[in-house]
């Protein structure tokens, strides 16, 4: 970490806890900042600002109260997921006071070289397997996984030295509040519709990923999806020397995919089948990433050998095993119609059951027909099984379960599928109406697969 006396005895505010605000604050203390933290849950349910507390610094629970700005404070770190309009920024902004998030903190004291990796979909996945890339390649020091993927980008970058790399997962939420971070590689998978509940509109959530080339030069490298019009016109608006990848058409620029075989330039890579996760959304992730391992110096060897085993990110598209002589994937993080319209591109549905359903948020399914058209068999649960079912059945699918729960999903899964058959939980749908989150569902279907396993024997 960078040696630096700015932040020390100033009067700074973070608003909004959870991992990144607990590490932003945590960090800003050890600078010698005077540290206040405001956050919306009441402090008797409130552990991490009961620790804060402990540590000596002022806790504000139960809300945000406006009048707080008045203690005259030169910075607020907010938490991503605080919109701009809460009423104490809005304030803020009126007031002129500067207003950041965690990773801009994280890159002003961060000596590691940072890469930056935003998109709608498969950032995890390309953060992963950039991240083992670049440690399976790697002399000396190490490559960290930082920021959205579940590492405060502050905690990191406190441990980081020189030798190492930030591989740093970012969201449109974070890249909000950044004012001079600048990645020396950046990386976008994709741009599709997405947190307009957040961002207002379709062109202010794409202005907030493209943020993060905002600081970047030409000797900065911007890794981008040309199988999208839209960011091959956004290519044009940056300083940063972009490297394309694509599925579609050829750009020996970069990395792209040819007759069933992965390129960079005009070297052959590995074949797409060899890649260790299905589907054609793991061969763009996996082009991106290549791209990055050959601006780092990793050998073709080392790149085919770690993508080859690449087994997924937990929840994502993630291979469970063989059970019964049937493949089981988990895609619990699959909570719209694109994410599961991806993971089906990447099976045979003749060979393949759909574990499907969830939340109803008032949206139908007719997009997802051509995607369901010959599977074997799908089976419903949730509030939206009526839905789907409905949609299964203009599909023409034949085989249709409707379950009331996730071990009712696995076993009937199990009896419509046979020996070389895959079975896939990508259900299309937020999990609220039965779990707190995609991740206790998708392991909730791991356990059941299991126990389904073990009591077949």
């Amino acid at each position: 970490m960078k040696a630096t006396t700015k932040y020390q005895n100033k009067k700074i505010l973070v608003l909004g806890l959870a991992k990144s605000g607990v590490a932003a604050a945590r960090l800003l203390h050890k600078l010698g900042a005077f540290v206040t933290v405001n956050d919306a849950k009441k402090l008797d349910d409130n552990p991490e600002a009961q620790h804060l507390l402990e540590q000596g610094m002022t806790v504000i629970t139960g809300g945000h109260p406006v009048d707080l700005l008045d203690e005259g404070f030169v910075l607020i770190v907010k938490n991503p997921g605080i919109p701009y309009t809460n009423p104490i920024l809005e304030e803020a902004m009126k007031r002129k006071i500067q207003i950041i998030t965690e990773v801009e903190l994280a890159y002003d004291v961060s000596e590691a070289p940072i890469i930056g990796i935003t998109g709608t979909n498969g950032k995890t996945t390309t953060t992963t397997m950039i991240y083992q890339l670049l440690n399976e390649g790697r002399l000396r020091g190490q490559a960290r996984l930082a920021g959205n993927i579940g590492y405060p980008a502050c905690e990191i970058a406190m441990k980081a030295t020189k030798e190492d790399c930030l591989v740093t997962e970012l969201s449109s939420f974070q890249l909000l509040g950044i004012q001079e971070f600048h990645p020396y590689i950046a990386v976008v998978t994709n741009l599709y519709e997405a947190h307009l509940d957040y961002h207002g509109t379709r062109e202010e959530y794409v202005k907030a990923k493209w943020h993060l080339q905002e600081n970047m030069t030409v000797s900065d490298y911007l890794v981008l999806n040309y199988n999208q019009t839209e960011v091959r016109e956004l290519a044009k608006k940056t300083k940063a020397t972009v490297i394309p990848f694509c599925t579609e058409g050829l750009t020996e620029e970069g990395a792209y995919l040819k007759e069933g075989k992965l390129f960079y330039q005009t070297e052959f890579i590995m074949l797409a089948e060899e890649v260790g996760v299905p589907g054609v959304h793991n061969i763009e992730n996996a082009l991106a990433s290549i791209v990055v391992a050959k601006l780092n110096q990793i050998s073709n060897e080392v790149i085919r050998d770690v993508l080859l085993h690449f087994s997924g990110v937990p929840h994502r598209t993630e291979y469970i095993g063989v059970f019964e002589g049937k493949k089981v994937y988990n895609d619990s993080k699959a909570t719209n119609i694109l994410a599961t319209e991806k993971a089906l591109s990447g099976f045979d549905n003749k060979k393949l059951v759909l574990i499907a359903g969830g939340l109803d948020r008032g949206n139908g399914f007719d997009d997802l027909i051509p995607m369901l058209k010959d599977l074997k068999a799908i089976v419903l649960m949730g509030e939206t099984q009526s839905k789907l079912f409905e949609t299964a059945r203009k599909a023409g699918v034949e085989t249709i379960y409707k379950v009331d729960s996730m071990e009712e999903a696995v076993l009937n899964a199990f009896l419509a599928s046979d020996r070389g058959d895959s079975i896939l939980l990508s259900p299309a749908c937020a999990s609220w109406d039965q779990y707190a989150n995609f991740e206790i569902r998708g392991t909730a279907f791991i356990d059941a697969t299991q126990k389904h396993f073990k009591e077949s024997k």
